[in-house]
Parts: C-alpha cells; structure tokens; sequence
C-alpha cells in the first residue's frame, strides 16, 4: 500500500527554520519524482518544490526559491524539504506528492499527482 507521510511542522517565529520530512512506505522512492506543495487557508494548493528520481535536480517556485532547499535520501526512503528565513506568508499546510510513475520528470502541477500525504501544518507567526 502506498504512503506519504509529512512531519516535521509547527510553529515557528519569522525568520526561524523548520525541516519537514517526507517518509515513503510501500513503494521504493529511488525511481520516482516527489513533490512539496502548500495550501494556506482560504488559497489553493500550491507547488512548492519537487525532485527528480534518476538525477536528483530540483524545481523551486519563486516564492521559496534561495530559502528551501528539496533532499533526499533513498536509503531511508524519505525527502526533506529544509526551510529557512520563513516569513508569515509560508504559513500553510504542506504535503509531498507523487505521480508513481517510473522515471517521469517532476512537476508541481498538483492535478498530475496520484498519491499525497495527509499534510503537516506549518505555522511562522511572532
């Protein structure tokens, strides 16, 4: 059975750091693309960043682009998503994702992935 789970949210004051973790179970992350996407209340979900399976390149979306740093570590079968310098804004719930499909570049177009997680809530207020 194929899982995402997120941890790793919480509350955190501008400027502050948060590492979210992605950990995969019942499929092997080494072949496939994951995604980090947000969604803030009352706003649609929103790509964030993703990473590519065979090579490890990554995609930013300009509003985390030099602060978030994608990882990930096929051993554990788990991605990372470092965030640094948050701002208020960066306040949501964050998900990984996955379309599951063999060596497929990534993408942060949400209507393409098949499996999510549940989310883990990221909340940067003083």
């Amino acid at each position: 059975q194929v899982q995402l789970v997120e941890s790793g949210g919480g509350l955190v004051q501008p400027g502050g750091s948060l590492r979210l973790s992605c950990a995969a179970s019942g499929f092997t992350l080494d072949y496939y693309a994951i995604g980090w996407f947000r969604q803030a209340p009352g706003k649609e979900r929103e790509g964030v960043s993703c990473i590519n399976s065979k090579d490890g390149s990554t995609y930013y979306a300009d509003s985390v682009k030099g602060r978030f740093t994608i990882s990930r570590d096929n051993a554990k079968n788990t991605v990372y998503l470092q965030m640094n310098s948050l701002k208020p804004e960066d306040t949501a719930v964050y998900y990984c994702a996955t379309d599951l499909i063999v060596l497929r570049r990534c993408t942060v177009v949400a209507a393409y992935m098949g499996y999510w997680g549940k989310g883990t809530l990221v909340t940067v207020s003083s």
